[in-house]
């Protein structure tokens, strides 16, 4: 499972919304994808539609889609959003990361 804190939440909806998304019916899908500084790089994007062997979950009123492949990587990951000084963005807690870039963009296992 995929947890998604309130500050996300309140990104994604604003976000999906801006890209013609309807944050109600439509998904946030969550990936990983070889490369980055660390090894492996997370990706994320809307999509109005998933996959059979997509795993589909909804936290905090959020749709998530996460292909078969990276959901071993993300199991009990939390999506965040920090605006903070040292830039804004979404941050993936992951708690199987072993090492992590400095930017938070990328790790390894």
């Amino acid at each position: 499972m995929i947890k998604v804190s309130e500050t996300a939440k309140k990104k994604v909806v604003e976000l999906m919304t801006d890209d013609g998304f309807n944050p109600t019916t439509d998904y946030v899908r969550v990936g990983v994808k070889s490369g980055g500084c660390s090894g492996l790089s997370y990706d994320l994007k809307f999509d109005n539609e998933h996959a059979e062997e997509d795993k589909v979950f909804e936290d905090n009123g959020i749709k998530i889609i996460v292909d078969k492949k990276s959901f071993l990587y993300l199991i009990g990951t939390t999506l965040e959003y920090s605006g903070g000084l040292n830039g804004t963005g979404f941050v993936f807690n992951n708690p199987n990361a072993n090492r992590t870039c400095g930017c938070g963009e990328s790790f390894s296992l």
